[in-house]
């Protein structure tokens, strides 16, 4: 028997061939090394956000400062759409592990676990982001998913926790079936799982009128629109919001909705351009519904935790909206909400979280009483967050609107976008309750936040802060940025 010895030689190794890959690599190297930093170094846990900060941080400069490489027919691309969603999945991650660096004193648990499950969920999401293939799409969204279960679980002695643990399990299981059965049909139609491939066979064969593909259509669209929250496929959003930790609740909210919706517009623009007129109708239909839904159960709501549970519905709504337009300009709007949602979420999310006392929360609206007196600077960014969650100049939720409804305008949808203001005027009045809480009301007996704020909680702060007011005064900056980054 004659056997071949195989020596890998490094020297002959195509070291190019990673590169589309390599911040992805970097991320998973970052996310064991805080395991064992945590299993070995036990001490140094209060190390552990800062790390996850500086190691994320440098894959978001590498991943910005890449060159873009010409088509190789690789899976992932590092086109500049990618890049973009990249630079606001990673940009979640690190607000979050800043956020989560005031639980450090009050939690000695779980600290490298929850470090390196977010970590690894961010490979997910630059999967998802950057792939132009079904079978790494829902590779990434599976790799996305896996750790946000078990983050969402991690504390089993809670009942609220993993309650929302198994929902989220149940109906992500769910969606990614019924996005895996679209796929396998897709598939079966164009013999192909490439979204260029698969675009340019449905437009040379004429198959934009068969039902196969139409069922196929309708099942992703299912999927995808479980996993950013849009009605009637949010009913998991305000339990598990609700029943995971507040930090990563805020987390949840942008991070993987923005992950959700770069693959919604990479397929929807890409391989079904020719059926816009169908789905561009249903999708404009859904943002409307999604956007009552959200906002309007939002006003009965005392728990601060389950409203913006709900906001982040009626938000989801608004972004669908622009890729309901069928258009660049209407992607490049969606794409600029989501990076300034980032900001005013997060934002406000940062402040729920100095309600924290010991480990118990305080979630109730009423926790906003009188803060203006105890805290002015607080209840001052908490006023333009609400501001920007309502959509009032300057801040960035007014700009972010203003170009959604233009390019929605421009595609015809003059009744969703009338809808789509009114139901803004609407979310004002559970918004502006919170700022009236603040500056009119008589504080608890009891201060909602006895404790100086953590250092990683005042940088973000600062941070959505800035980014809320920027974006609301130089719109353009964003906005051209996101045109750049559309698909050609």
């Amino acid at each position: 028997m004659n056997e071949r010895l195989l020596v890998l030689n490094p020297a002959a190794f195509n070291w190019g061939m990673i590169t589309p890959v390599l911040p992805e690599l970097i991320l998973l190297a970052i996310g064991v090394a805080l395991v064992v930093l945590d299993l070995f170094a036990p001490r140094q846990r209060q190390m552990l956000p800062w790390l996850t900060v500086l190691g994320v941080s440098a894959v978001l400069l590498m991943n910005v400062g890449m060159s873009v490489p010409p088509d190789t027919g690789f899976m992932l691309v590092n086109d500049t759409y990618a890049i973009f969603f990249c630079t606001l999945c990673l940009a979640s991650v690190i607000l979050t592990a800043l956020m989560r660096e005031a639980y450090t004193s009050m939690m000695q648990s779980h600290q490298g676990e929850f470090y390196s499950l977010m970590v690894f969920s961010a490979v997910g999401m630059m999967v998802m982001v950057s792939s132009i293939d079904l079978m790494t799409i829902y590779l990434g969204l599976e790799l996305m998913a896996l750790p946000i279960y078990v983050l969402i679980g991690m504390h089993k002695k809670e009942l609220r926790t993993s309650e929302a643990a198994a929902k989220y399990f149940l109906m992500g299981v769910f969606a990614s079936a019924l996005l895996l059965f679209g796929m396998s049909l897709l598939f079966g139609l164009t013999g192909s799982t490439s979204l260029p491939a698969i675009g340019a066979y449905i437009k040379s064969h004429g198959l934009a009128s068969n039902p196969a593909l139409v069922a196929a259509l309708a099942l992703m669209v299912a999927g995808l629109s479980f996993k950013v929250a849009v009605v009637p496929f949010h009913m998991w959003t305000p339990d598990v919001y609700e029943g995971a930790p507040s930090v990563l609740t805020a987390f949840m909210s942008v991070g993987p909705k923005a992950a959700g919706f770069a693959i919604f517009g990479r397929i929807m623009l890409e391989v079904f351009p020719d059926l816009q007129a169908n789905w561009g109708s249903v999708l404009a239909l859904l943002a409307v519904l999604t956007m009552a839904v959200g906002n309007i159960v939002a006003l009965v709501q005392n728990s601060l935790k389950r409203m913006l549970a709900y906001s982040a519905i009626a938000h989801a709504g608004y972004a669908l909206l622009g890729i309901a337009a069928g258009t660049a300009s209407g992607m490049a709007a969606a794409m600029s909400y989501l990076f300034i949602y980032l900001f005013m979420n997060m934002g406000a999310f940062a402040i729920l979280i100095l309600f924290s006392q010991g480990q118990q929360a305080r979630e109730s609206i009423d926790c906003c009483k009188g803060m203006a007196s105890r805290n002015p600077l607080l209840a001052l960014c908490m006023l333009i967050f609400m501001f920007s969650l309502t959509g009032i100049p300057p801040t960035g939720g007014f700009t972010g609107k203003f170009y959604l409804f233009q390019s929605a305008l421009a595609a015809g949808y003059t009744a969703a976008v009338i809808a789509a203001v009114l139901l803004s005027a609407v979310s004002a009045f559970f918004y502006l309750r919170i700022i009236r809480l603040m500056y009119m009301s008589s504080p608890d007996a009891q201060p909602a936040i006895t404790a100086s704020p953590a250092v990683g909680i005042m940088v973000v702060l600062g941070i959505a802060v800035a980014g809320t007011l920027f974006l609301g005064l130089a719109p353009g900056v964003l906005f051209d940025w996101a045109q750049r980054a559309m698909l050609p």
